[in-house]
């Protein structure tokens, strides 16, 4: 693993460089691959690993979509009972709430030497929950790319890969941290971190509640309201709110992060948001306080079992959405969408465009 210093603490990772597609490759070439479930992650990485050369079967339920997707029913394609049983390596992919319901049938095809792994460690932390125990005589493993299915298949296709963490719980066999590691390569990874399977399922569930979905949302329902109680139209409030932070600038903190970002706006926009983050940080860390603790002791995984097994879940899921679609903020984004302009792609470093950046 290569050393790299994060902000003062160092940490081993390991990179394409020192671990690349021919020695994944080799670490797997006995292996087949059966990625079970093809819903959110299945398709990309099933996708990824097949593209990348490696022996991968399917088990799904319904095989409309990955009959789509090329995969050929009797070839490559099975239920899941038949994949499982011809996989040496198991890659469940099922929804949370799925892997409760599939395991004991997925259970008995678990014999002496394979693996099971896991892109979540939802399913194994939460075992009183799910009653997932895996046998002692196999691999249990985690690679856990940090980001959406559809950005783990968008990132390899670009050849830029996405972020995975990793972790071995159980190395029955002596071989399992590079069989981790191999998986984590074919799937696209840039480079792969350690964890375990206790601090990804309690970042990833507090990450989701916070920042990357539910704090966001919320933090931009509470602007865009405010400024439309205070005269601003929907298009300016949705532009002040949304489209400016996604279509601006996020990229430049992505490319360059927020102290540069922070540097290179106006004085007023400095200012401001120098002055205006402690506020917010104040403001918020109570709630994310109570957030992990939510997520550590188990009460967000109950509830998420809970909702995601009840028979009417996917009516009450589409009158939430729809709540959400319908409201006027995010209709004011759909009529912006259409009016983006095409254009080309410009180095961030050469100067940057837009209201309040590089104006003195």
């Amino acid at each position: 693993m290569a050393v790299i210093n994060f902000g003062g603490v160092e940490e081993e990772v390991v990179t394409r460089k020192e671990f690349n597609k021919t020695k994944a490759k080799a670490a797997l070439k006995k292996e087949t691959i059966a990625v079970i479930g093809y819903g959110v992650q299945a398709p990309a990485q099933a996708l990824n690993l097949k593209d990348n050369g490696f022996n991968v079967i399917v088990g799904a339920r319904s095989h409309d979509r990955a009959k789509k997707d090329g995969w050929k029913v009797g070839v490559d394609l099975f239920s899941i009972e038949e994949a499982a049983e011809k996989g040496s390596i198991i890659l469940f992919l099922v929804s949370d709430a799925g892997q409760k319901q599939l395991w004991p049938k997925l259970k008995k095809y678990l014999t002496p030497g394979k693996a099971l792994v896991f892109s979540h460690g939802f399913g194994l932390v939460y075992n009183d929950l799910t009653k997932i125990n895996p046998p002692e005589d196999i691999d249990v493993l985690l690679v856990a790319p940090k980001g959406s299915g559809l950005n783990v298949r968008r990132n390899f296709l670009s050849g830029a890969g996405i972020n995975s963490s990793f972790a071995v719980h159980q190395d029955a066999t002596g071989n399992a941290e590079k069989r981790c590691m191999a998986l984590g390569i074919g799937i696209g990874s840039g480079f792969l971190f350690p964890t375990t399977f206790e601090k990804e399922v309690t970042s990833d569930l507090t990450g989701e509640r916070g920042i990357l979905m539910g704090a966001l949302c919320g933090v931009m329902e509470a602007q865009y309201d405010v400024l439309r109680k205070n005269g601003h139209s929907p298009s300016e409030a949705f532009n002040e709110t949304v489209e400016e932070l996604t279509q601006s600038l996020i990229r430049l903190v992505d490319e360059n992060g927020m102290d540069w970002m922070y540097a290179n706006c106006s004085v007023t926009a400095q200012r401001g948001a120098l002055d205006w983050r402690p506020k917010f940080k104040k403001a918020t860390l109570p709630v994310f306080k109570e957030l992990y603790q939510s997520v550590k002791t188990g009460k967000e995984a109950a509830r998420t079992l809970r909702m995601g097994s009840r028979k009417d879940y996917k009516e009450i899921l589409e009158k939430e959405l729809g709540t959400m679609a319908e409201s006027e903020m995010w209709s004011a984004g759909r009529e912006v969408r259409k009016l983006r302009p095409k254009g080309k792609a410009v180095d961030s470093k050469r100067g940057i465009g837009g209201r309040g950046i590089n104006q003195g």
